[in-house]
């Protein structure tokens, strides 16, 4: 069987009645099918970074949450230092101001000496509160 050489060897057609067939390409389903396998896979890649752009949003709402509180409570009347971990609750007084305290709504029997309890919270690790409840 003859070898070919040079431009011979990438001749677009049989050069032999033993080389491989050779059929034309129709380029319009081949790019039919490329655009429509990358459109897929880049859809795919779009909603994967779509889904993780919500769970980061979703995870700054809750800082941001938590930064409010913290505020709120690092403005409030507050009668010891609180522990982290701690649980405690975040009233509003009767004048319109705030206090943390220890004690439970349920806990101050019928005289409770606050007109709401806004939260039970906990303090964590980076000193913002968590609301609990």
């Amino acid at each position: 069987m003859p070898v070919y050489r040079g431009e011979a060897a990438h001749a677009p057609y049989a050069l032999s009645v033993s080389s491989p067939k050779i059929e034309a390409i129709d380029k319009r389903l081949l790019k039919a099918t490329a655009h429509e396998s990358m459109m897929h896979q880049a859809q795919q890649q779009m909603d994967l970074l779509k889904k993780q752009a919500a769970l980061i949003m979703e995870q700054v709402r809750n800082i941001e949450k938590r930064l409010e509180i913290s505020h709120r409570i690092y403005q409030a009347d507050m009668g010891f230092e609180p522990v982290i971990g701690g649980v405690y609750y975040f009233y509003q007084k009767k004048n319109g101001q705030y206090a943390l305290s220890m004690v439970a709504p349920q806990e101050w029997g019928f005289s409770m000496p606050y007109a709401s309890c806004e939260a039970c919270v906990r303090l964590l690790p980076d000193k913002t509160w968590e609301v609990l409840e």
